[in-house]
């Protein structure tokens, strides 16, 4: 049970925190865009980290000239990554002994800025479905990461307060949207994509990895928070 002094609810990031998927993301886009004679740009992959579909396939149209739908884009590089993802799904290591652990103590919600369809197929491949009460896409919210509605989202569908939540983050974006929605905030940095500093800065537990994010952590991370707030 928890009670005043702990969170009512965890809600996790998927790329980047539960899949190693950053670079699966960013290597589908480098080669669509290859092979449609666009442009990549030097900081496209930070740019679109974050970002929702519709706003990162967007961006591959505009900024990097790719002459195709932001939807026909969207569909083109999720194709790619669920082939890739049924051929081996990178789990990151302790991935799903730490979830479930999680699960033991509190209601779990997901806040992802992948597609509904690579979402699905992460949590059924993993088994992570029997404990993720609420999934939320960034496709459906009004704005993606850093804003804060994928988070608000799914405290909604958990049935409890943003302010009563812990979210698990890695990405610059990632660490903004959960901060920005009012929940205390454990970074998992990401290796490949560490945040900067100023992000960094807005977790209030920072662990290697999710392995390390322990109920304990969690705790942790909530009274931190709290005490912050005054």
């Amino acid at each position: 049970m928890t009670g005043a002094a702990g969170p009512d609810a965890v809600v996790l990031d998927l790329d980047g925190v539960l899949v190693d998927s950053e670079e699966a993301w960013d290597q589908a886009r480098r080669e669509l865009v290859a092979e449609r004679g666009g442009q990549w740009k030097d900081e496209a992959t930070h740019a679109m980290l974050g970002m929702s579909s519709p706003e990162w396939s967007a961006y591959v149209r505009d900024e990097l000239g790719v002459d195709m739908t932001p939807q026909d884009i969207s569909d083109a590089v999720v194709e790619r990554l669920v082939a890739g993802y049924r051929r081996g799904l990178p789990l990151l290591p302790g991935a799903v002994d730490a979830v479930r652990a999680l699960a033991e103590r509190w209601p779990l919600g997901l806040a992802s800025s992948s597609n509904r369809p690579v979402i699905a197929l992460v949590l059924e491949e993993s088994g992570l479905d029997a404990v993720i009460r609420a999934r939320v896409s960034s496709e459906e919210v009004a704005r993606g990461k850093p804003a804060p509605d994928v988070y608000v989202e799914a405290a909604r569908r958990l049935g409890v307060e943003p302010a009563r939540c812990v979210a698990v983050e890695d990405s610059n974006n990632g660490l903004r949207s959960a901060a920005a929605a009012g929940m205390a905030v454990v970074a998992v940095p990401m290796r490949a994509f560490p945040p900067a500093a100023d992000a960094l800065a807005l977790a209030a537990v920072v662990v290697e990895g999710i392995a390390a994010v322990t109920p304990d952590v969690v705790e942790a991370a909530f009274l931190r928070s709290v005490e912050s707030r005054g």
